[in-house]
């Protein structure tokens, strides 16, 4: 009994000390910062470039007709051409979107493109990224393009200064592009990304959905995603502005071309590159509509992409493992070993060592106590009650 009691007190002190390293890291990976909605807009520059919008479909004929409207208003005083790559769905994505620029009385600012088959070495979004920036090169380039698919027509919008990379799924607000473009012009920015605000609504939302991002920030802290000094780079692919210049010089699409994670992997290429990029949290100008009603659907989000980050090792997974349970499991564990001991022997009048047990349960309370309070802002963001904060050691197994 005494062995495993100074056991748990060996681990109790490791899991304080990661703790403590989260909640002191210079970066405050944990207070969801920064906010672009929080900071006054950029100044108009003195000439609003071209834009061109990329966004990959497939099988989006349910979401489009609640993001595709809003792309197609922007309120935006450039020029700007949505693409729909239709990714060879199966549900009518194209006729849909063409349909919604028509009923919008738009359908000159829409191209719709049906995508090719996957060539080797590609993975599904990029290629499709591809297809669409590969317009973009010359009024040349585009005849050929349309020659070879008729459903294309000739750009109208030739190497324009920014593309914005977004997904079908994505809701953005009125004025979203044009701040995106203030920004970016202002500060100089070769990839300016927003980390969509995700749906918290339903049960398992409200469970996974803060982690999910609580976890992302301590992967990628956005203060040294944003520090130009800092090697550490990430974005959202939700909603990415890049600066066309910069994305040709980094190799284009073709850099990333068997990324699953591209929306990273792109940032890291722009990154070494010397040039600067942003990563921000959304309030609400751009938000995800994709809804997770069950705790399967966030089990698939996330495991797509995790055994990736972890470079196909059994070594980090194991590793992971370890540390989910050292921060997540152990806390709950040694308030219940801990405090079992001391009832026990008190009720019962055994022999045991209630000093130590004591000692384990109360810091099973100090680390509950403090990763409560380390994620109190992701709880708050998301705008869940304080009660939400206690459910981060469920949310962690």
């Amino acid at each position: 009994m005494a062995l495993a009691l100074y056991v748990l007190l060996f681990l109790g002190t490791l899991s304080i000390l990661i703790w403590l390293g989260i909640a002191f890291h210079p970066a405050r990976p944990w207070d969801f910062r920064p906010v672009a909605e929080d900071v006054a807009p950029p100044p108009d520059p003195e000439a609003w470039p071209d834009v061109r919008v990329l966004v990959p479909a497939r099988n989006e004929a349910e979401a489009l007709p609640r993001t595709l409207p809003a792309l197609l208003a922007q309120d935006y005083p450039g020029r700007f051409e949505i693409m729909v790559v239709d990714d060879r769905s199966q549900d009518g994505t194209a006729a849909v979107a063409r349909k919604i620029a028509d009923e919008a009385g738009v359908t000159e600012r829409l191209t719709v493109i049906q995508g090719q088959p996957l060539p080797d070495g590609w993975v599904g979004k990029v290629w499709a990224l591809e297809q669409g920036f590969r317009l973009q090169a010359s009024g040349i380039r585009a005849e050929k393009n349309a020659s070879e698919n008729p459903s294309v027509a000739p750009s109208p919008i030739q190497n324009p200064k920014y593309l914005l990379l977004t997904d079908a799924d994505i809701r953005h607000a009125p004025g979203s592009l044009k701040r995106l473009v203030a920004e970016s012009a202002r500060d100089g920015l070769a990839l300016n990304s927003r980390m969509a605000r995700l749906r918290c609504d339903s049960g398992p939302e409200r469970l996974l959905i803060p982690p999910f991002v609580f976890f992302f920030n301590l992967l990628y802290p956005m203060r040294r995603v944003n520090d130009p000094r800092d090697p550490l780079a990430a974005a959202a692919g939700g909603c990415v502005l890049l600066e066309r210049g910069a994305l040709v010089k980094a190799g284009g699409f073709a850099r990333i071309r068997g990324e699953l994670i591209d929306d990273v992997n792109l940032a890291r290429a722009i990154k070494q590159d010397g040039r600067v990029i942003r990563l921000a949290l959304s309030r609400g100008d751009v938000a995800s509509l994709r809804a997770y009603q069950t705790l399967g659907s966030i089990w698939t989000m996330v495991r797509r992409t995790a055994f990736t980050e972890l470079r196909y090792s059994y070594a980090r997974l194991l590793g992971a493992l370890c540390g989910l349970a050292l921060l997540f499991a152990l806390p709950p564990l040694l308030v219940a070993a801990g405090g079992g001991v001391v009832f026990y022997a008190l009720a019962a009048g055994a022999d045991l060592p209630v000093v130590f047990a004591a000692i384990v349960a109360a810091k099973g309370l100090f680390i509950l106590a403090l990763m409560a309070a380390v994620y109190r802002p992701a709880t708050a963001f998301f705008g869940l009650s304080a009660a939400w904060s206690l459910t981060l050691p469920l949310a962690g197994l």
